[in-house]
């Protein structure tokens, strides 16, 4: 196709032509509402205005509009126009069109390229939200058969899998065509299993079990004390491992693990990571893994594929490069291999080796030793008598069930110690709860909760909407009602209120769950910039240990045992607590050379032997 230039005079068209471009329009069928506007986007359309054809209209079968994707000259216009942000238009080369995999319907996502299943290897997928990981999993699993961009007139598998002559995939197409591969697929919300699931751990695990691995799987993922509970009665982080020991425990050709880590604490994802890859023979089978969490996915992934786009409307799967180029070329924005630049700038994490003096400051709050009990379970939290200052993150890290959040409840009034005291000299206090729901939110749409937090929030020349507010998605969903979102965008919208409220102690549990690695990294600027600038403290718990490594000054490190007893003592530099948190994990970590990220070493390689030799569990 074509991409058309066009100016309106006196009533005539003139149109030129500009070889090389094909157009993708896409209309959010949840954004979009013509019952609840005056159809700008038709109203406005140059296309529409001559009378002599129509590049977009509004469907009273569908009731959305449908834009006419080789009538529409991609001015832009509608898009401005739209009052609830439900138009994207993208202009790209002709050249993709050859990769083009799948397509929802019309204006709706296209897929390019597919990610590359190998044996003697586990394949990791990075990208954002939105940008087709998912699909492309469906996609090699069997779930979902590729159409080609063809949605109208879905080809067979024969022309599915001649478009992918010479390469690897083109095998694995034609194994998945013939019913040569069974797969297995950990799903990435894990609330559906609560809602089609019926009985106990145990049953249900023992039905699954088609390997004779259920007894290495329980003691690898620490299940022992869950197998008598029903589904209903488990955590997220609980119902997470579930899902995983199913996926292991089955026999199959093809596994995959859609964010495999969510909900679960740092010690979980060690654990998760390594039950996937010593359990599964991934010399005779394929194995990927989709994974927000840097740390982790480096740990368990040989390659990686990156997935590049416009959230929503278009992805592109890389070619794979090794695990830690992929992720560094990931991180830098430059993909050498396609020759294209993904984001204007790199991606940044900072690691604070050097203490902040806080030489001549008060501290902003302090805690005596600290006792809370609670009756009904039995549990019990110790905390040690400590401090903080302005202008410092303090980092808590520990496992679930261990005390964090009470910790944080008592630092903002919400729940009293039964011994001790703590003693906070502020006047405002800014906090993110751990579970979000809409009830918390005291406005209607999501406009106007952030301009109660504050009129910056929606003002697009501050700093903070374009820091924090684009950068999370946030400005397209102004006019959205809070009970509409779903439970990522929910987390987006308490952050973000979190973070705009003008406050000087902000208590953040777990920011970046639901959030991909370039939101998580919004989020980590945003929180030192406010902190150090502004002299502001923060407390955050957070289990992605990069993103805690990149804005913590000092660290509160919780131990014990979950459910039963938390301890907790004086915060520490980082160097010290992260070296105490991985010695109890038995897992090294050292520094990148080249963009200085944290980097888990592989057990029982030779730096991994060495740093364990020296103590240096945290060599960065």
């Amino acid at each position: 196709m074509n991409t058309y230039f066009m100016k309106v005079a006196r009533g005539e068209v003139a149109i030129r032509r500009v070889r090389g471009m094909t157009r993708i329009a896409v209309v959010d069928r949840e954004y979009c509402k013509p019952a609840k506007c005056n159809s700008e986007c038709v109203r406005f359309c140059p296309i529409n205005r001559t009378k002599v054809k129509k590049a977009i209209e509004i469907s009273e079968e569908e009731k959305r509009a449908v834009v006419y994707e080789d009538i529409c000259v991609g001015c832009g216009i509608c898009v401005k126009k739209c009052p609830f942000n439900a138009i994207s238009i993208i202009n790209l080369p002709d050249e993709l069109e050859k990769l083009a995999v799948h397509r929802y319907g019309e204006n709706l996502f296209k897929l390019y390229n597919l990610p590359t299943p190998k044996y003697g290897g586990i394949l990791g997928i990075i990208g954002r939200n939105g940008s087709g990981k998912t699909t492309s999993i469906k996609i090699l699993s069997g779930m979902l058969k590729p159409n080609l961009g063809k949605y109208d007139a879905p080809p067979d598998w024969d022309d599915i899998i001649k478009s992918f002559r010479g390469t690897e995939l083109q095998t694995y197409l034609k194994k998945l065509a013939n019913k040569e591969i069974r797969s297995v697929v950990k799903i990435q919300y894990v609330g559906y299993a609560r809602k089609a699931l019926r009985g106990r751990v145990k049953d249900l695990l023992s039905r699954a079990d088609e390997r004779g691995l259920l007894k290495e799987v329980i003691d690898k993922l620490n299940l022992r004390e869950i197998l008598d509970r029903k589904i209903a009665e488990l955590s997220g982080g609980e119902l997470q491992k579930f899902l995983v020991a199913a996926v292991l425990v089955k026999e199959a050709d093809a596994y995959f693990f859609d964010e495999p880590c969510s909900y679960l604490d740092v010690r979980e994802r060690i654990r998760v990571a390594e039950a996937i890859r010593e359990l599964i023979d991934y010399s005779k089978k394929y194995i990927v893994v989709v994974e927000h969490d840097l740390m982790i996915l480096d740990y368990i992934s040989d390659y990686v594929s990156i997935l590049y786009g416009e959230p929503g409307v278009y992805g592109i799967v890389s070619q794979p490069y090794g695990v830690r180029t992929g992720i560094n070329h990931y991180l830098n924005g430059f993909l050498p291999s396609e020759n294209v630049r993904i984001r204007r700038e790199p991606l940044k994490f900072h690691v604070h080796i050097e203490e902040k003096t806080s030489k001549g400051e008060y501290p902003i709050l302090k805690w005596t030793p600290l006792l809370k009990e609670y009756g009904e379970s039995g549990f019990i939290l110790r905390v040690e008598e400590g401090e903080a200052y302005p202008g410092t993150v303090v980092g808590i890290i520990g496992p679930n069930g261990i005390g964090k959040t009470t910790f944080i409840k008592m630092l903002s009034g919400e729940l009293e110690p039964d011994e001790g005291q703590v003693l906070i000299s502020v006047e405002s206090i800014s906090v993110k709860p751990q579970e979000v729901t809409p009830g918390v939110f005291p406005e209607e749409t999501v406009k106007a909760n952030l301009e109660r937090a504050s009129p910056d929030a929606t003002n697009p020349t501050t700093w903070i909407y374009s820091e924090l507010i684009r950068k999370l998605g946030l400005n397209k969903l102004f006019e959205r009602r809070v009970e509409e979102l779903s439970g990522g965008e929910l987390q987006k919208l308490a952050v973000a209120v979190a973070l705009a409220k003008p406050a000087d102690l902000y208590l953040l549990d777990e920011p970046s769950a639901y959030l991909d690695v370039e939101e998580r990294i919004a989020i980590a600027s945003i929180i030192k910039r406010i902190i150090e600038e502004k002299r502001k403290t923060a407390f955050v718990v957070e289990h992605d240990l990069m993103l805690q490594n990149s804005i913590s000054d000092r660290l509160l490190v919780f131990r014990g045992k979950p459910g039963v007893e938390g301890y907790a003592g004086k915060p520490m530099s980082n160097k010290v607590g992260f070296n105490n948190l991985l010695r109890e994990l038995n897992v090294t970590v050292r520094r990148d050379p080249q963009t200085g990220r944290p980097r888990v070493n592989k057990p029982g390689s030779y730096l991994d032997r060495v740093q364990k030799m020296r103590g240096e569990f945290y060599a960065v």
